[in-house]
């Protein structure tokens, strides 16, 4: 059994940190920020610091069937839609400070060779087949649809827009033929059944050996444990992984004549293992991958959103079962959805912010802390631009960055601009530094869990308590009585305040890299005494406080 609470500690492990592959058909929101990308980058920083060799990969899913929708609806090519995304998605993690290993897309040679290798080594081992299958067929159109170009009726919670591949509503995986009342979102007619010939992954084969696999997780999220079992209890459904598309990448046998792609399901998982040897190329060493997919010390993390978790706990694993000698996920943290005003934040409905607006309104460390401080980790969560505006200004500037402020403002003002020596501290001074300490050890104890909102909020308990200290010493009194003691607080609190934004470094790249002229840059997961004698000068604020009152405008005005 794997118990992840253990993996805590950082040895030089290999850690590969996998993170859903956005569809490069439209801006995405903070919902999909808060639900993959912001967590796969608090855990990655977090890994490094604590020793262990971190590769976090990702890339822009350019074959998607949302694609060549939106390229239909605006008669375009599908490569001039990724390019305009794929370029946006850049922009907005370099913005955030997203620190990848590889980020990369599904169009590169590379990931089409390691997508051929995988469907032939499963096609000699007998986990692909050919069959005759009934698709629907676009009369008007006078072509075969792929599954997100069919609309209609979820069979089993009744939504009316559900598409060919999935319920938004429900999060159900969905083949078109399950839908009710279905319709083509090229002409919008009823789609008639053809007949047309596919590979299909035997997904079956692979039942009793997930089941067993399944029952081996421990420290899985219960919501994502308890979907995977039960999709292998209700029995295992071979799945078509090839379509009648001009679109995708193409077939290494010719059995099926043309007009056929692999389908975008079944290449997108493969991405992780593409772009963890598209890294080893450039690193200059081509095997070095093995180390994070054949390394049985490695451990994999895949940070998604729930809607993704049949692909990544019973289709990705089943895949690599099949092709034998790969490592399986250790973690699938698979986050809930964001809302926002109750609506499932949502890039093809267009609800939301988009993460552009989101950079607008925030500056790129309050908009991490605010979505941090709300992780969808065990349910739903609701958030607002006027929430995220609370967040920053009554957690965020009134917490840390005011601690930060008066310490700093003090230490410039009482000791000469400098770092004072640490002279002799009391026991009341030696607390404070031991719980910073402590904090320290319980985030690298809550991140190796995943529970990034529980540490982050010790990592917040740990300043108000540094906070606390300062108000029950009272330095700016003391200086005028005794010196030496006001300089002692004033360095014990530095140190604390060290130590706090090593505990926060995770979440705040920005704001931690701010203070690199007076703490030096964070190179380990400690707290590291300030140099006396170092120059203090006058701080600015680490954040701005956000004008609630004009973004409620805005509010109103959407």
């Amino acid at each position: 059994m794997v118990d992840l609470s253990a993996k805590g500690e950082g040895s030089g492990t290999p850690v590969l940190v996998a993170v859903a592959w956005p569809y490069a058909s439209g801006s995405r929101h903070i919902g999909h920020l808060a639900g993959a990308y912001l967590p796969a980058d608090v855990y990655a920083r977090h890994q490094r610091l604590i020793g262990n060799r971190v590769l976090m990969v990702s890339g822009s899913d350019v074959h998607g069937t949302p694609i060549t929708v939106r390229a239909d609806a605006e008669g375009v090519t599908p490569a001039d839609i990724v390019d305009r995304y794929h370029k946006e998605f850049v922009a907005d993690w370099e913005r955030l400070g997203i620190a990848w290993d590889c980020y990369t897309s599904t169009d590169t040679e590379n990931h089409a060779a390691v997508t051929q290798d995988i469907f032939m080594r499963l096609l000699d081992n007998g986990h692909i087949d050919r069959r005759v299958s009934d698709q629907y067929y676009d009369v008007e159109a006078d072509r075969f649809l792929p599954d997100r170009y069919i609309e209609g009726t979820c069979p089993y919670c009744d939504y009316p827009d559900a598409r060919g591949d999935q319920c938004e509503e429900c999060g159900r995986t969905l083949d078109p033929e399950e839908l009710l009342s279905p319709y083509s979102k090229i002409t919008g007619s009823i789609p008639e059944l053809r007949s047309t010939e596919h590979f299909f992954l035997r997904l079956s084969d692979f039942t009793d050996r997930l089941g067993e696999w399944l029952d081996t997780r421990v420290g899985w999220r219960r919501h994502v444990l308890h979907f995977s079992k039960g999709w292998v209890e209700e029995g295992l459904q071979d799945r078509a992984i090839t379509r009648d598309l001009d679109w995708g990448i193409q077939l290494p046998v010719d059995d099926l004549g043309p007009g056929k792609r692999i389908y975008v399901w079944f290449e997108a998982v493969i991405g992780y293992l593409s772009a963890t040897k598209e890294w080893a190329q450039r690193s200059g060493n081509p095997e070095a991958w093995r180390e994070w997919w054949e390394s049985p010390a490695a451990r994999s993390v895949y940070f998604i959103g729930k809607d993704n978790i049949p692909f990544h706990t019973i289709i990705w694993p089943g895949m690599l079962m099949g092709y034998g000698g790969l490592n399986l996920p250790t973690d699938v943290p698979a986050n809930q959805y964001v809302t926002f005003k109750g609506g499932k934040a949502s890039a093809s409905r267009g609800v939301g912010l988009t993460i552009g607006e989101g950079l607008e309104l925030f500056e790129a460390d309050a908009l991490r802390y605010a979505l941090a401080a709300s992780l969808p980790e065990q349910s739903d969560t609701d958030l607002s631009v006027t929430e995220i505006a609370r967040r920053v200004n009554e957690e965020l500037v009134a917490t840390w960055g005011n601690l930060v402020n008066r310490v700093l403002s003090m230490v410039h003002k009482t000791c000469e601009g400098s770092v004072p020596q640490a002279g002799e501290r009391t026991t009341e001074d030696c607390e404070v530094l031991a719980l910073v300490d402590a904090a320290l050890d319980t985030v690298t104890e809550q991140i190796g869990r995943v529970e990034l909102r529980a540490a982050l909020r010790t990592g917040m308990d740990a300043a108000a308590a540094v906070n606390a200290y300062l108000n029950a010493t009272e330095p700016w009194k003391v200086v005028k009585t005794d010196p030496g003691r006001a300089q002692v607080v004033l360095g014990t609190a530095l140190a604390a305040v060290s130590g706090v934004r090593v505990a926060l470094s995770p979440y705040l790249p920005f704001s931690t890299a701010a203070l690199n002229d007076l703490f030096g840059p964070i190179a380990c997961w400690e707290r590291v005494e300030p140099v006396p004698g170092r120059l203090v000068a006058r701080p600015t604020p680490l954040f701005a406080k956000v004008d609630v009152e004009g973004l409620l405008d805005g509010e109103d005005e959407e």
